[in-house]
Parts: structure tokens; C-alpha cells; sequence
């Protein structure tokens, strides 16, 4: 099969880019034929830097490129940011350019919350009556867009992929934190991530926990957020705990990530809000017991597997990560479901295996007699 798939690529920094990339090594496996256009910055085999997310023309440029690989399908991964002003309203021509040339398109909405405002949705209503099929990564994202929206035939729910990856058992060591019970906070920094909550209670965390530790790991992402950045900086040094906390500042190598996982005794995940989340795929792959928010994604996981606890309060992420910091029995139960849940549902594997069927009966639905030749 002959798939294009348009969306940011690494080295560009973005959720997203990480996504697809992994996403498109599996389709790769499947013997596929995959060629990607994304903005300037992306790089890779079959990768076509051709535009910038504010151009105007995106649209045309996108296709005009695409277009040259004759795709059987064409995937779009969507981000209100990453198709132009007016929440990215230029994905819709670009959909109906595809449409007229009788390519099929796939659209993943990676952001649905379980309330949409008014412009997202007009937005998401306008892409699922495009595309012809969506896929959305949390059965709570459909049912969103069936209660705020309509009721539709073309969406599917598949997970957020995640790797399949080996502990790091030195990860302390080569972290210089052996002997210390440690919480992680990681990710790009942005006031919807609220960091700044943990940073707040580590001393009350400390006082029930000597050796706990608690490790910020991340920066803010291509000079977004700068004021955040500076104000949870500025919270380190001023914290009571500061000698308790370390900061690693950075943009990190998949191996320096995944050592910064393997350090963790629990994570937090204090969102605001947030419809999915990459960095708790990279934390469920290593089985790290997870303290979050009570949003609905949160909620979701919880209820396919107990790897962690929700927390409403400032008491409850004190009370749930000193249970995990002090208790191994409860950290181990915590982790392995976390790691059942990701061998049986969630690996990049399965993943890519249920997005080739989402193409495959996509295909065959606007081309009963196959794939029509130009």
C-alpha cells in the first residue's frame, strides 16, 4: 500500500511528530510504502519539507506535493495548531483537494476534550464530514463528538501507541540519585501542565519522606511558554525543598529520556487539561506508577488498568505519592499493571496493525472492485 501521511517529523519538537514517526515505522514493517509531508525542519527517508504552518497556501502546497507519489490513502494527523490561523481552518481545502483527486483520507483528531468549545467544534465537525474515516486515541473522544456533535458511522478508537522498551536498571546511578525516592515531572513546560502544583507540595512530601527527591525534567518548547518556564524555575530555587528538587533542563535524546524514566519511583501528572498525553505513553512502556489529575483521559486509563492514583487535591497527590514512595508492594502492583495494560493494548505494534485495517476497509469502502489506477 502506498500511504502519505501529512504531519510535523522529527527533528521538528512536537507530540505529534513523535507520534508519527513511530506510528510510521510500524507501517513500514507492514511492508508499506510510506511518504510524509510535513513543514520545513522535518527530515528523513520519503520525509517532504514543503511548508510552514501559517502559509496561507498550505493547503496547496501539501497536495501539490503528495500528489506526486499517487497515494492510495492519505493520512492526515491533526492539531488545531498545525494547519494555520482560525484553528487551522486550511485543513479543509486540503481535505476536499484529496476528495476531488479520489484519494481516500484518514483524519486522527489528536485533540477532542470531553467539552468542546464553539470553534473546535465546527472545526472537528467540518473534518469528520470530509474524511472518510477519523480516528480519535480514547472511547471518551467519541462519545464527545456524539454528545456535543452527531452521532457517526467513520470513527474509530485507537490508542496512542507505546513502545516496547527494556528497564534501565542503572538508571539512578547514571541519574547520580541512588538512595533517593523519586518523583518525576516531565514534558514541555506550559501553564496547562501545572507543574507548579508538585513544585508546591514537595516540602510536605519531604517531611513524610526524607530521601524523596523530585526530579523537572523538560523545557519549553521552540521559546512557547517562557514566562511558565521562568516562573517554575524561579518556584525551585525559592522552594523550601529546593535541595530536594533537581532540574534538568533540556530537550532530551531518547536515551537520556528514557534513563530520566527509569529513575522514577512515580510520576505526576497534575494537567489541567489534556486530551491524551505522549509523555504518559513513555511512562505506562516503563511500568512508572502515575499520580494525576482527575481529567478524563486520567480516567480512562485508570479504569483499563490500576497503574496509579487521581488526585483532586493538594492532600491527595501528598497522601498518593508518599503511598507509592514508602509502599514497594504497592509501587510493583502499580507497575505491573501498568505493563499489562501495554503489552495487551497499547504497544506501537498493535497500533500500527489497527490503523492499517482502518485503511484497508477505508480503501475498499470508496473502491469495492480495488484500488483504482490513474
Amino acid at each position: 500500500m502506498r500511504i502519505g501521511v501529512i504531519s510535523t517529523y522529527p527533528p521538528i519538537q512536537c507530540g505529534i511528530a513523535t507520534y508519527s514517526s513511530f506510528l510510521i515505522d510500524e507501517l513500514k514493517k507492514l511492508e508499506n510504502v510510506v511518504h510524509i509531508v510535513s513543514e520545513y525542519g522535518a527530515e528523513g527517508e520519503n520525509v517532504h519539507p514543503v511548508y510552514n504552518s501559517q502559509d496561507p497556501d498550505l493547503a496547496y502546497k501539501i497536495f501539490r506535493t503528495m500528489i506526486k507519489f499517487n497515494p492510495d490513502i492519505v493520512h492526515i494527523q491533526h492539531e488545531f495548531g498545525l494547519f494555520g490561523s482560525h484553528r487551522g481552518v486550511n485543513v479543509l481545502p486540503l481535505i476536499y483537494m484529496f476528495k476531488l483527486s479520489r484519494i481516500p483520507v484518514v483524519t486522527t483528531l489528536h485533540t477532542v476534550y470531553e467539552n468542546l468549545a464553539y470553534d473546535s467544534r465546527i472545526i472537528i465537525e467540518a473534518v469528520i464530514r470530509a474524511s472518510d474515516a477519523v480516528i480519535v486515541h480514547e472511547d471518551y473522544q467519541k462519545e464527545s463528538i456524539f454528545k456535543n456533535i452527531s452521532r457517526f458511522d467513520n470513527i474509530f478508537v485507537i490508542p496512542h501507541g507505546v513502545r516496547k522498551v527494556n528497564f534501565i536498571k542503572d538508571a539512578k546511578h547514571k541519574m547520580g540519585v541512588q538512595g533517593r525516592k523519586t518523583i518525576l515531572l516531565l514534558g514541555y513546560f506550559r501553564p496547562s501542565k501545572n507543574f507548579e502544583q508538585i513544585i508546591k507540595i514537595m516540602p510536605q512530601i519531604k517531611k513524610q519522606v526524607p530521601d524523596a527527591l523530585l526530579i523537572v525534567a523538560g523545557d519549553n518548547r521552540m521559546n512557547e511558554c517562557s514566562e511558565y518556564t521562568d516562573k517554575i524555575v524561579e518556584m525551585i530555587k525559592n522552594s523550601a525543598a529546593a535541595d530536594s528538587i533537581k532540574y534538568i533542563k533540556g530537550e532530551f535524546s531518547k536515551d537520556t529520556l528514557d534513563t530520566i524514566i527509569c529513575s522514577a519511583d512515580a510520576a505526576a501528572l497534575p494537567y489541567k487539561i489534556s486530551s491524551q498525553s505522549g509523555i504518559m505513553a513513555h511512562l505506562l512502556a516503563f511500568g512508572i506508577p502515575l499520580v494525576t489529575s482527575g481529567i478524563r483521559v486520567f480516567e480512562e486509563t485508570f479504569k483499563k488498568a490500576k497503574c496509579g492514583f487521581m488526585s483532586l487535591t493538594d492532600e491527595d497527590y501528598v497522601e498518593n505519592i508518599v503511598k507509592i514512595l514508602t509502599d514497594n508492594n504497592l509501587k510493583n502492583k502499580l507497575s505491573s499493571a501498568a505493563l499489562k495494560l501495554v503489552n495487551e493494548q497499547l504497544l506501537w505494534e498493535i497500533v500500527g496493525k489497527k490503523t492499517q485495517g482502518v485503511y484497508q476497509s477505508t480503501i475498499s469502502n470508496n473502491y469495492p472492485t480495488g484500488i483504482p489506477t490513474f
